[in-house]
């Protein structure tokens, strides 16, 4: 084979450039050219050896040796034009033409050379061009009508007979078998090289399917996966094997499969791309070998697959991509809107509210002091002095209240407030909370009544904090009872800890306003339309407190019977702290928990502390707090 080495290099480098950037293309131009090559150069090589101890050739001679020279020509001139099919149109003529002059000077189309007009479509076939298979067809049979019409016209001259027929059946037939074989070769030649760029692309895309993270499937008619990469055992956590047939399917969550099979069906029938975002249950393997099952978001994205000319098929070809992270970014961005949402909708609250809780205070301030300095010119005694002077002290332990209450709860929410534990009795807290809140009761026409446990242990915890959250429940239970109403303060120990409750027979909490409570500067507007005040903190200070010292609050109320708040605090507050930062950080609202008992609960409260240096003007929002069943 190394011996047509150099001609391979030669006919290579007669490709015309415009073939040379497909192989197929290229291999097809060197099958019609190196054949005709071959055949015209032995012809040249064969002549004067022929031509030797012989008398003149006749004209059959002629013409054959004459056609033995044109594939030269016409090799170079696909060289040249790189027209292949209008090279394969003028071989299948000058074969026809060669054939039609043999056999009309041999015998007509009784002759042995009308067999080779056989060859002429056969040698179009290797253009892979319809037409020029049609145009050969066409050529063949006109001629061989011609010679059909002069054998019966009687206008055929003379055969040969004796020694020089047998010598012209000869040539004839062997030159037909050369001319085939040379037929054959190309055809192999075409063939060898097709297949080869068949394996070869065959060979790529396999290799692309095999380092790409994406799963491709392919899909049959009735959707059943017929092919899928080797991404997919990484993907799903299993075998490639397990997807085929219907696998996939199962695999889908039921609530998807509906979109699923939609998406392959409008791209098998329609012939249109669809994407559609599904979740498939894969298994995961851990570190320690133990498999979990659970569904992940996929992208998958189909197409119809084409047999030549653009036709579909009805098969489908699907790459699947794993959209989790994707996913789980659209859901922070969402959530952070969300927050960004709220923290506005807070401040708008908050500035609502604070203008009206500040500006009231130091409009009576300002009033009354102005009153005081012009006292001779209004001639004002000693009594309404004194009643002036009370009320601008009650206004600035107003203002005093409302901007401690700030201050707490920014110091809670940027985790800065500052828990002194200290051991104490929770009986006495209870005691000095209820005589602190005693007048306001009184004034308020509300009974205070204390259910407190004889048994009750010493606790560890910020004092200042517990008195804070017991005055702020009690007044809050006060400001939303009803003059007549009782509010019942209660302490007992439980396992580990103690329980402080203080219900109320009042108002109660509107179910509208259950899913906002406990965020700071919320106020239930829809049942006591802002005549109680406040600046809707209290709650959410106290949530705050009971988070900081590592209990649970819980809240149960319905519209127009009461509220009923509970608070769970350990014995030791310092050290559940300490145990609870040591293991894992919780979030702000892991330890406050309301609890919902068979109605609605909403405790938008305003509270207000009672104690002479710090009053708590306070309207809760509990929303963000999660739900817990109290026993």
């Amino acid at each position: 084979m190394a011996v047509f080495a150099p001609f391979r290099d030669y006919v290579a480098t007669l490709v015309h450039p415009s073939a040379l950037t497909d192989a197929l293309t290229a291999a097809r131009h060197r099958a019609f050219m190196a054949p005709r090559l071959i055949g015209g150069i032995a012809a040249l090589a064969s002549l004067p050896l022929y031509l030797i101890d012989r008398p003149a050739p006749n004209a059959v001679e002629l013409v054959v040796l004459g056609w033995l020279l044109a594939p030269i020509v016409l090799a170079y001139f696909l060289s040249r034009t790189g027209r292949y099919e209008s090279a394969h149109v003028l071989s299948s003529l000058a074969l026809t033409c060669v054939v039609t002059v043999v056999a009309y000077l041999t015998g007509g189309i009784g002759s042995f050379a009308a067999a080779w007009l056989v060859i002429v479509p056969l040698e179009a076939a290797l253009s892979g061009s319809r037409r020029v298979v049609a145009a050969a067809a066409a050529v063949a049979l006109v001629a061989a009508g011609i010679l059909v019409l002069l054998g019966a016209a009687q206008l055929l001259p003379s055969q040969p007979g004796g020694a020089g027929a047998i010598s012209l059946a000869g040539l004839g037939v062997t030159s037909a078998v050369l001319y085939a074989t040379g037929l054959a070769l190309g055809a192999q030649a075409v063939w060898r090289t097709g297949s080869w760029l068949r394996y070869a692309e065959e060979e790529r895309y396999r290799l692309l399917a095999s380092n790409t993270s994406d799963v491709i499937t392919r899909h049959g008619r009735d959707g059943a996966v017929l092919y899928v990469s080797p991404a997919a055992e990484a993907l799903f956590g299993a075998p490639d094997g397990a997807l085929l047939g219907h696998g996939l399917f199962e695999r889908v969550h039921v609530a998807d499969r509906p979109a699923y099979l939609t998406a392959l069906g409008d791209s098998a029938v329609l012939a249109e791309s669809r994407s559609v975002e599904i979740r498939v249950r894969c298994e995961v393997t851990d570190a320690a070998g133990h498999t979990t099952v659970q569904f992940a978001w996929l992208e998958m994205h189909c197409r119809p697959l084409e047999f030549g000319a653009g036709k579909a098929g009805g098969e489908v070809v699907a790459v699947l991509r794993d959209v989790g992270r994707q996913k789980q970014h659209e859901q922070a961005l969402e959530q952070a809107r969300l927050e960004a949402e709220r923290a506005n909708a807070r401040k708008s609250r908050f500035l609502a509210t604070m203008s009206h809780e500040l500006r009231t205070p130091l409009n009576a301030i300002i009033g009354f002091s102005e009153m005081l300095m012009k006292e001779t010119v209004l001639m004002l005694d000693q009594k309404r002095r004194n009643e002036y002077a009370a009320l601008i002290n009650e206004s600035g332990h107003h203002l005093l209240s409302v901007v401690n209450g700030i201050l707490d709860m920014s110091k809670i929410e940027t985790d800065n407030f500052e828990i002194t534990a200290e051991p104490f009795a929770p009986a006495q807290a209870v005691a000095g909370c209820c005589e602190i809140v005693a007048l306001r009761a009184c004034e308020a026409g509300v009974r205070i009544e204390t259910a407190v446990s004889g048994d009750l242990p010493e606790m560890t915890a910020d004092r200042r904090a517990i008195n804070q959250v017991l005055l702020n429940l009690l007044s809050n239970a006060i400001r939303f009872s009803d003059r007549g109403g009782t509010v019942v303060i209660g302490a007992c120990a439980e396992a580990g800890g103690i329980v402080f409750t203080v219900e109320d027979n009042g108002v109660g909490i509107s179910e509208g306003d259950l899913q906002r409570l406990g965020e700071p500067y919320f106020q239930a507007r829809a049942s006591y339309e802002r005549r109680h005040g406040g600046t809707g903190l209290g709650l959410s200070i106290v949530k705050g407190l009971v988070r900081l010292h590592g209990g649970e609050l819980s809240i149960r109320s319905r519209l127009g019977a009461g509220t009923r708040v509970t608070v769970r605090l350990p014995l030791d507050c310092e050290r559940v702290r300490t145990d609870r930062s040591a293991v894992a950080p919780e979030s702000a609202n892991a330890s406050s928990v309301i609890a919902a008992h068979s109605a609605p609960i909403d405790v938008s409260r305003d509270i207000q502390s009672a104690a002479p240096s710090r009053v708590d003007d306070v309207l809760p929002e509990l929303s963000n707090m999660p739900v817990k069943k109290s026993a």
